[in-house]
């Protein structure tokens, strides 16, 4: 039976990154439950079979956290896939080195710690977890991987388009009302031709198309688009690949009324043209 990716169970040694492989598969549209208990899971692929409103992918994250896991694990396997599931198992590791380290920098205590130290119990959790780690589809050793690895790792196994990995948020404002804060790249449009002192554009805004034409035809415009365009196209992948989900690119002009918005919405266009995920708000656009 083929193995449904769109129904994916993350698993693995406690500090191999399991937490952090969830929130990736939350960024590409993944609905992520963390540490749902055994017993409920197949309850869950009942109500995953009828669907869910808007729920297309699922994501669970089981551990050694719960009691008995290695034992029942492979058993729940096997029920939910005669329920026509056949999930995907992804299983994160980590050498001993590397996990005891992380430990330390967190300062979290293992679920299985006990008086033998830390060690002991990293050792007793690989083994407990042996069987599971045969039964699953793809190992991950997450010992010499950056967390922009580990995300490209995860998308390049689910086969997911790289254009899914951010989010990407554009906003207009005026300066005259103080800049968005909370903006990632932030360009000032104010040297292009302002339609505001035009008597038959002045109470019109960006989003009018005798408004956008009187921006977009002017060749100063016309040249910053080209560069404009060729910049984020190659900026964008750099923060896919530093494992940024989220980016907001915000224009602004003097009033956020007419030469912000139009860029914009340009932008907005041009993005979506390219396949990537965008959200527009023109902030200042009533005032």
């Amino acid at each position: 039976m083929e193995k449904n990716k769109n129904f994916v169970i993350i698993t693995g040694i406690s500090g191999a990154g399991k937490t952090k492989a969830s929130e990736f598969l939350e960024d590409i549209g993944y609905f992520c439950i963390d540490n749902l208990p055994l017993n409920l899971i197949e309850k869950f692929v009942e109500i995953f079979k009828k669907g869910i409103s808007n729920v297309n992918k699922v994501a669970i994250t089981l551990d050694i956290r719960e009691k008995d896991f290695d034992i029942n694990f492979p058993e729940i396997i096997k029920d939910i896939n005669k329920k026509g599931i056949n999930p995907f198992i992804i299983f994160l590791d980590a050498n001993e080195e590397i996990l005891i380290k992380r430990y330390k920098e967190t300062r979290r205590k293992h679920p299985l710690y006990s008086e033998e130290g830390l060690s002991s119990s990293i050792k007793i959790e690989k083994d407990m977890l042996k069987p599971i780690k045969e039964i699953s589809d793809i190992v991950i050793d997450t010992t010499e991987m950056k967390l922009s690895d580990l995300k490209s790792r995860i998308v390049e196994i689910l086969k997911e388009e790289k254009s899914n990995l951010i989010s990407i948020t554009i906003i207009s404002f005026g300066y005259k009302y103080g800049i968005p804060l909370d903006s990632d790249l932030m360009f000032d449009v104010r040297f292009l031709p302002n339609p505001f002192y035009m008597d038959n554009l002045k109470n019109t805004t960006g989003l009018d198309e005798e408004v956008k034409n009187f921006v977009l035809s002017n060749d100063t415009t016309k040249g910053f688009l080209i560069r404009f365009k060729d910049l984020i196209l190659f900026l964008i992948p750099q923060y896919i690949n530093e494992g940024k989900s989220s980016l907001i690119i915000s224009f602004g002009c003097t009033g956020g009324r007419h030469r912000s918005v139009v860029i914009a919405e340009e932008t907005k266009n041009f993005l979506e043209k390219n396949g990537f995920r965008c959200t527009i708000f023109h902030r200042d656009i009533r005032k």
